[in-house]
């Protein structure tokens, strides 16, 4: 009887890490999922995994650990011998970022050091994704067509500045040990999953707190910032087809289309039957000290080498998640934030 692959998944807990923990199991996957030792236990993402002995059969499984821990990082590995490893653990919120760099660096960029350390001695033959990030062009003036894998990175934000480091370590080990690493450099990418910190979930959750009387003003930075914005479930799709390749490699995954802030305030807002004018105001506070204003990638590599391309539209997206936030909060259900 032929065995289930097994996965491993930093940021298990988080919006990628949970679609991709559903989208796993279904593929019949055993899936090990990191999650840090809390006085809370924040697994809201994947309760109806956890909770669920139907879904989980006995085939999903967390461990706890650390990205800064490289000794238990290796212990893990050693223990559960993956057969895919899909790094997604990262402090995430580039804002969050400038206030703490430090953090940052040690976790979203250091500690993929140390997760590829113990992969390289602990289980060698695992294939290794990598969660790259957008926010490594972030100061390039883009291409007509959108970022591309040969493009020059300029990161503007220290999470920038640690995925570049991320990047750069699963390129070097792969060329230095031979070992099957690709990187996933995602452009945006948003759910009903996502935190309510992040701007697209803290417009919808605001729109549907606005519609029911519960919220009267919502407050954002920059407004014209654009964004390639696709759909997370759509996306660690391509994760995982990226690591059933038989040679690793680089790849965007990006819609290939931008949508403004403000555009994304009007469509939420007006499929609310709401007018975003007479409900958001202006907050210096959310403002990065550098900012990125535009973002657009060319997924056209991903395409061609395993035929992945975006299917959500950004209107059906949004309308998505304001769906989600108005059931949620009609209801009284408790944030996933």
């Amino acid at each position: 009887m032929k065995k289930n692959k097994k996965a491993f998944i930093t940021g298990v807990t988080g919006q990628d890490g949970s679609w991709l923990a559903d989208f796993l199991l279904e593929k019949g996957y055993e899936v090990y999922g990191l999650i840090r030792r809390s006085s809370s236990f924040n697994t809201d993402r994947i309760n109806h995994i956890y909770q669920n002995p139907e879904i989980n059969n006995k085939r999903f499984f967390l461990r706890y650990g650390d990205l800064t821990d490289s000794s238990g990082l290796a212990k893990l590995l050693h223990q559960i011998r993956p057969d895919e490893i899909y790094n997604l653990g990262a402090m995430s919120h580039v804002r969050v970022s400038f206030d703490l760099p430090e953090y940052t660096g040690e976790v979203t960029g250091v500690g993929t050091i140390k997760i590829l350390e113990a992969m390289r001695t602990s289980s060698a033959k695992a294939r290794f994704y990598q969660a790259s990030s957008s926010e490594l062009y972030g100061g390039m003036d883009c291409p007509k067509k959108g970022y591309t894998e040969k493009d020059p990175f300029y990161p503007r934000s220290p999470y920038g500045v640690s995925k570049l480091y991320s990047f750069w370590s699963a390129k070097n080990y792969r060329e230095a040990y031979g070992l099957h690493i690709s990187n996933g450099i995602l452009f945006n990418h948003e759910s009903e999953r996502r935190g309510e910190t992040f701007v697209t979930r803290k417009i919808t959750t605001a729109v549907a707190r606005i519609k029911t009387g519960r919220q009267k003003t919502l407050y954002l930075g920059n407004l014209d910032a654009k964004r390639d914005w696709g759909d997370a479930k759509e996306y660690v799709r391509a994760m995982w087809m990226m690591l059933q390749l038989k040679k690793p490699d680089d790849y965007v995954i990006a819609t290939g289309k931008t949508y403004s802030v403000r555009q994304f305030l009007e469509e939420a807002f007006g499929y609310a039957g709401l007018d975003w004018k007479k409900h958001v105001k202006f907050d210096p506070r959310y403002l990065r000290p550098t900012e990125v204003d535009y973002l657009l990638g060319d997924a056209s590599k991903a395409y061609r080498v395993f035929g992945w391309k975006n299917q959500t539209s950004f209107k059906e997206l949004v309308h998505r998640m304001v769906d989600h936030d108005m059931d949620r909060v009609t209801s009284g259900e408790k944030g996933d934030a």
